[in-house]
């Protein structure tokens, strides 16, 4: 019998492969967050100037990861930070060692003999670096950003010209050279070796002209021109030369010749016209109506009723021909009469349709702010809101205009109507808030002042920055004119006149508001008086006499309300009319900082800024 104890065995059972795949997982996972960890915590030293204690990570790091320069080099710094220069030169010669095609190492070694003052065995290893560089784009890349990180352009130059060189391809750095010439300030040599890169790959074209945006002076635009007329001669097929003229052309407001150009690109790659029609967009914003008008009727004549350009063409041809002749205010009855007739040309064309309905409604504005033919722009009106199909806002747009003209023509009733249907309609749209507001102003040129006051303190609160902004000044103005003569007659007497200058009746205003400071000759209304007169002035086209009159509210009445819109006003006039930059500048200047609360301030600001020619 056998009285011992049993023997235990341990059978080893063969770990599974998908247990063993587990494992290393978990294995690889730990790894990743402790490198990650030491790495961060590296930095944390390194940007503590802790540089012993990073030195430490960052050798480490580097042991683990040969590939990686970036924690090769802030082992270096973090040596040379703590002046152990003998360890560092050791490491930078061992890496050499191993890695002889790394010209960058010489840079490095370079480094820490010029910050020992070991100034001619520095420039020996930063030399050696480009004699010895391989042909290797990467190593050509990596030795030029060594150079650049240490601020040396010249020779980052050099490097990258010996790799184009090594790699027998003049152009493939040209990108790289042209930021580093815009880095020393040779601005020839930049425009040379961005255009370089450009020839090399066209699809650079744009973030070119962002460059060239950014960085060209007036002198530098002038390098470009002269280079770019060179390779357009020695080259005619390359088609992003002349692209960059147009470019150009436009940075210098030379509308007309950016025309010319896209003219040419339109004919030689048979496009559309869309360029084209771009280009006469940008002259339109920039005021330059001839060149618009030639551009857009460059494409109905061009290209015919087949392109898709071509109402929209013709409409914007009528609009500019428009603005060329209403917004200089030099303009002949026959001139307007000629436009008229353009209007009529195109509708007639095209129909009286929705298509067609903001055309009828700028019709209607020639007829009746121009031409003061009330009849006919209030039929043209009615037309327009009677089209079948027509968009409600275009409508509603219409039906604020027509109010406009019926109570210029004292048709009190039908204006109020129509300003009501709309506020109904789009009660909490921004149509609806300039309904309201044409009633109120209704109201107040009525002499109903405290309920136009009413109305224009609840539109003080319009998400429309504009209405809101007029409802204060009317409100402001109502409150601080209302009840200073028993009768109100002062106040009554100044909203007659602004409804007869409205309904362009500007001899009655002129005698209303002479009436007004006969019988009130100390009134504080006196500012707002030669503020209408202005507004009258510039409504006839005597530009110099409003500008007199804008001038004695700013010397004489510097405090009152209306001397910020005088500032404002003045201003505009010699931008626009008066043809004095100068002055306009000034005056922009004086608004935006001694009336830095006023609502033009930062309008005055942009414009000033514009003026001085900065890119806005």
């Amino acid at each position: 019998m056998f009285h011992g104890k049993v023997p235990i065995t341990y059978k080893v059972v063969p770990m599974s492969t998908f247990a063993r795949f587990c494992s290393l997982f978990l294995f690889l996972c730990c790894s990743v967050i402790l490198f990650g960890q030491k790495n961060k915590l590296a930095q944390q030293y390194f940007v503590d100037a802790e540089y012993e204690k990073a030195a430490v990570l960052y050798e480490e790091l580097y042991a683990e990861n040969k590939r990686n320069d970036y924690f090769f080099d802030r082992y270096l710094e973090c040596l040379m930070q703590l002046e152990r220069y003998e360890p560092a030169e050791k490491a930078i010669k061992k890496e050499l060692k191993r890695s002889p095609n790394a010209a960058k190492l010489h840079v490095s070694l370079g480094n820490l003999y010029e910050r020992q003052t070991r100034i001619e065995e520095a420039d020996r290893q930063y030399a050696k670096a480009i004699e010895e560089l391989p042909a290797e784009r990467v190593q050509i890349t990596k030795l030029a950003n060594a150079y650049i990180s240490l601020a040396k352009y010249e020779l980052a130059i050099r490097a990258y010209e010996r790799g184009g060189k090594l790699l027998k391809d003049d152009r493939i750095f040209a990108y790289n050279l042209g930021d580093l010439y815009r880095r020393k300030g040779d601005s020839p040599k930049m425009i040379e070796s961005y255009l370089n890169a450009l020839d090399d790959n066209p699809g650079r074209l744009a973030s070119l002209k962002n460059i060239f945006q950014r960085y060209l002076t007036e002198e530098d635009l002038v390098e470009l021109q002269k280079q770019l007329y060179a390779r357009i001669q020695d080259n005619r097929d390359a088609v992003h030369h002349p692209e960059l003229l147009t470019w150009l052309f436009i940075q210098k407001k030379d509308y007309r010749n950016a025309l010319r150009q896209a003219k040419t690109l339109d004919r030689r790659l048979a496009e559309n016209g869309g360029r084209v029609y771009s280009l006469g967009t940008i002259a339109m914003n920039a005021r330059d109506y001839d060149v618009a008008v030639n551009a857009f009727d460059y494409i109905t004549a061009e290209k015919g009723a087949q392109s898709s350009y071509y109402i929209d063409a013709k409409r914007e041809a009528l609009r500019a021909k428009r603005l060329r002749v209403t917004e200089d205010f030099d303009y002949t009855t026959e001139d307007l009469r000629t436009l008229e007739a353009e209007y009529e040309s195109f509708l007639a064309e095209f129909g009286r349709s929705r298509v067609t309905a903001a055309i009828l409604a700028e019709l209607a504005e020639l007829e009746a702010v121009y031409l003061n033919d009330l009849p006919k722009a209030t039929a043209t009106l009615n037309e327009l809101i009677a089209l079948p199909g027509i968009n409600p806002r275009t409508q509603a747009e219409a039906k604020l205009d027509l109010g406009d003209y019926y109570l210029m023509q004292g048709e009190i009733w039908e204006s109020t109507l129509l300003y009501s249907q709309v506020d109904k309609q789009f009660k909490e749209d921004l149509l609806g808030h300039d309904a309201r507001y044409r009633n109120a102003k209704l109201s107040y040129y009525n002499a109903d002042f405290q309920w136009a006051q009413a109305q224009f303190d609840v539109l003080k609160a319009s998400t429309s920055k504009l209405i809101a902004n007029d409802a204060l000044d009317l409100s402001v103005f109502i409150m601080d004119n209302l009840g200073l003569d028993t009768t109100a007659n002062s106040l009554r007497l100044y909203s007659e006149a602004e409804l007869l200058n409205f309904q362009n009746r500007t001899d009655e205003g002129f005698e209303k508001l002479d009436s007004l400071l006969a019988a009130y000759p100390d009134h504080s209304l006196q500012d707002d008086v030669y503020y209408a007169k202005a507004k009258i002035f510039t409504k006839t086209r005597q530009p110099l006499r409003a500008a007199e009159m804008y001038q004695r509210i700013i010397d004489e009445h510097a405090d009152e309300i209306r001397a910020d819109n005088a500032l404002y006003e003045l201003a505009e006039l010699y931008e626009t009319q008066l043809g004095d930059t100068e002055k306009a500048k000034e005056l922009y200047e004086t608004l935006f900082i001694d009336y830095s609360g006023s609502t033009f301030a930062v309008e005055a600001r942009k414009r000033y800024r514009r003026l001085r020619g900065d890119n806005i």
